[in-house]
C-alpha cells in the first residue's frame, strides 16, 4: 500500500501541502492542466524554491490574473478635467474577509455566510459551498480525486455552518479566497492521485497559540471553525504565538487523513517540503511529506 505521511511539525495549510506533494514528485504541469477543467477564470500558479531556516522547500502562490489587472487599473493616475480636485476611488475592499495574520500564504478565503454589502455589486465575487461542490462534480476528475476534494470542502463547510448557525449550502467563499482554496484542495487531490497514494497518514497537528483577526474581531488560535474540524484529531502543543494550522489544513486533516500518530514503519521513496510564507523564530516553516509503501 502506498501512503503519504504528513510530518506537519510546523503546522499545515493547503498551499504548503500541495507544494510539498509537488516537491515529492507530483507533476505541477499535470496538476495545472487538470485544474483548467474548473471554471475558475484566469489564474496562474507561481512555484519557487525558498530556504526556511536552512531547509530548501517549494513555495506556491496562486495569482488571480483578473484581480491583478484590477489592481493595476486602480494605480493609474487620475486626470482632473474642469476642476482642481479629484476623488480618489480607492475603495479598499479587503478581499480576504476571513483574513488571519498567519504564517501560511492563503486559503483563508472563507468569509462565512455574510454577504458584505459593498458600495458596488460584488455578488459575482462569492461562491457558495454548494456551487463549489457542483463544480468539482462536473469537472470529470477520477472518482478518487473527486471524492478527496469533496471530503475536504465538506469538512470546511460543515464546520463554518455550525459555528455561524447557518445552512451548509449557504456558506460563502469569497472569490479570491475561493480561488486559492479550490486550487489548493483540488490540486492536493490531483497530486495524491498522481503519486498513487492509497492512504494519507499524519503526525499530531500543532495549532499554534495567540490570536487571529477575523471579520468579527480577534479570535483565539485555533479559530472556531478550525477547532471544530480538529475535534477527535490528536493535537500537538507548541509555544509558537502564531496560527500554524489553517482552515484548509484542518479540512485536509479531518477529511482525508486515515490515521494519526508517529511515523509508521514505511519504506520512504520520496520526500517533499512545502513552504509557508513567513519565518518562524526557531524552526523552519515547512511541511514535510514522506511518500512510500507500508
Amino acid at each position: 500500500m502506498r501512503i503519504a505521511y504528513l510530518d506537519c511539525f510546523s503546522g499545515i495549510s493547503g498551499d504548503m501541502l500541495l507544494a510539498a506533494l509537488v516537491d515529492a514528485g507530483a507533476s505541477r504541469e499535470n496538476i495545472e492542466r487538470e485544474l483548467r477543467k474548473l471554471p475558475l477564470g484566469d489564474f496562474r500558479m507561481e512555484w519557487k524554491k525558498v530556504v526556511k531556516k536552512g531547509v530548501s522547500a517549494l513555495k506556491l502562490d496562486v495569482v488571480d490574473e483578473e484581480l491583478e489587472k484590477l489592481k493595476s487599473f486602480k494605480t493609474l493616475p487620475v486626470l482632473s478635467i474642469g476642476h482642481s480636485h479629484h476623488h480618489d476611488h480607492d475603495h479598499s475592499h479587503d478581499h480576504g474577509h476571513h483574513h488571519h495574520d498567519h504564517d501560511h500564504s492563503h486559503d483563508h478565503g472563507y468569509h462565512h455566510h455574510h454577504d458584505h454589502d459593498h458600495s458596488h455589486d460584488h455578488s459575482h465575487h462569492h461562491r457558495r459551498y454548494s456551487e463549489i461542490a457542483a463544480m468539482i462534480d462536473a469537472a470529470d476528475f477520477s472518482p478518487r480525486v473527486t471524492a478527496r476534494a469533496q471530503a475536504i470542502f465538506a469538512k470546511i463547510a460543515v464546520a463554518e455552518a455550525k459555528i455561524h448557525d447557518v445552512p451548509v449550502e449557504t456558506v460563502h467563499f469569497h472569490e479570491v479566497g475561493a480561488l486559492d482554496s479550490i486550487v489548493d484542495v483540488v490540486g492536493i487531490a490531483l497530486a495524491l492521485e498522481e503519486l498513487q497514494i492509497d492512504q494519507v497518514y499524519s503526525g499530531p497537528v500543532p495549532t499554534g497559540n495567540g490570536y487571529v483577526r477575523c471579520d468579527h474581531g480577534l479570535y483565539p488560535v485555533p479559530a472556531p471553525a478550525t477547532m471544530e474540524m480538529l475535534k477527535g484529531i490528536p493535537l500537538r502543543s507548541t509555544e509558537i504565538q502564531k496560527e500554524l494550522t489553517t482552515p484548509t489544513g484542518a479540512g485536509v486533516a479531518a477529511g482525508i487523513v486515515q490515521e494519526f500518530g508517529p511515523l509508521p514503519a514505511m519504506t520512504v521513496e520520496a520526500i517533499g517540503y512545502g513552504a509557508g510564507t513567513r519565518d518562524l523564530p526557531d524552526q523552519p516553516n515547512v511541511l514535510r511529506v514522506l511518500v512510500g509503501t507500508l
